[in-house]
């Protein structure tokens, strides 16, 4: 009688680009809906962008005309590196939103991800001739991780757009003078809490300068050390390289709970 086990061996069963697209479309449309409920939009305007895997260069990006609250897995059009829709959509689309953000995902395979934000405190940051200081914890994520581009008027010139991708270099963030924000991702939930917590660096920023009290700026190499830390890169004697995870997966859960119409 033989003694082999029987095999336990398992085949992974690969998902279909059709798959695939399902469920990148529901992570963006999780994205705009959080946008907007930390009151992080500006009505119909700004854009986040994603890229969709494969050879075509596709995108998917918001519907023209929608508020972000009214986002959808299926609304999301999908358009190439002009901006121009690929399929049949009863939405329009705004090419020149996408300026910006075709530069960025031309020039940085990393940047999956592409969201911008004219939010209060970020535009008022992005006016200040220092831009982001490393006044707090949360800012101190982007310490000598952020790029500075100059304004040069509304960006409908693809003559901007060397100029911009030169200016975010490698940075998972950018600041837009006189306009906004904008960071990256290699996923569109990354792209998204680093915009959080851009933000709030952004508004923390803007409260201290409004106490008018002196400001305590930690020495560079601290604000170094803890931006190697947040990114999981410096010597610690505690790890927490789940953070990111786990915040995501509680967003989600509160969009199930508040929201669920944005998987639809």
């Amino acid at each position: 009688m033989s003694t082999t086990a029987p095999s336990t061996t398992r085949t992974t069963v690969e998902p279909t680009p059709e798959e695939r697209e399902l469920r990148l479309r529901r992570e963006l449309a999780a994205v705009y809906r959080l946008v907007a409920h930390f009151r992080m939009t500006d009505l119909i305007f700004t854009h986040i962008s994603l890229r969709l895997p494969g050879p075509d260069h596709h995108f998917l990006i918001n519907p023209y005309g929608l508020l972000f609250e009214e986002i959808t897995a299926s609304n999301l059009v999908k358009i190439d590196l002009e901006g121009r829709p690929v399929d049949p959509t009863p939405y329009p689309v705004n090419p020149a939103g996408f300026v910006i953000h075709s530069a960025i995902h031309a020039a940085r395979p990393d940047a999956h991800c592409v969201l911008h934000t004219h939010t209060k405190a970020g535009c008022a940051v992005a006016a200040q001739k220092d831009g982001l200081l490393p006044l707090n914890q949360m800012s101190m994520e982007f310490h000598d991780r952020v790029g500075y581009h100059d304004y040069e008027g509304v960006a409908l010139n693809l003559d901007e757009q060397r100029r911009l991708v030169a200016d975010i270099g490698d940075h998972p963030a950018l600041v837009l003078r006189n306009h906004g924000l904008l960071t990256v991702g290699e996923s569109a939930s990354r792209a998204f809490l680093r915009m959080y917590y851009l933000e709030k660096a952004c508004e923390i920023q803007v409260t201290a300068q409004a106490a008018g009290a002196p400001l305590v700026v930690p020495p560079a190499e601290v604000c170094e050390y803890t931006a190697r830390q947040l990114a999981g890169e410096a010597d610690s004697d505690f790890e927490d390289v789940d953070a990111y995870d786990l915040a995501w997966a509680a967003l989600l859960r509160m969009l199930d709970r508040n929201c669920p119409d944005y998987k639809d």
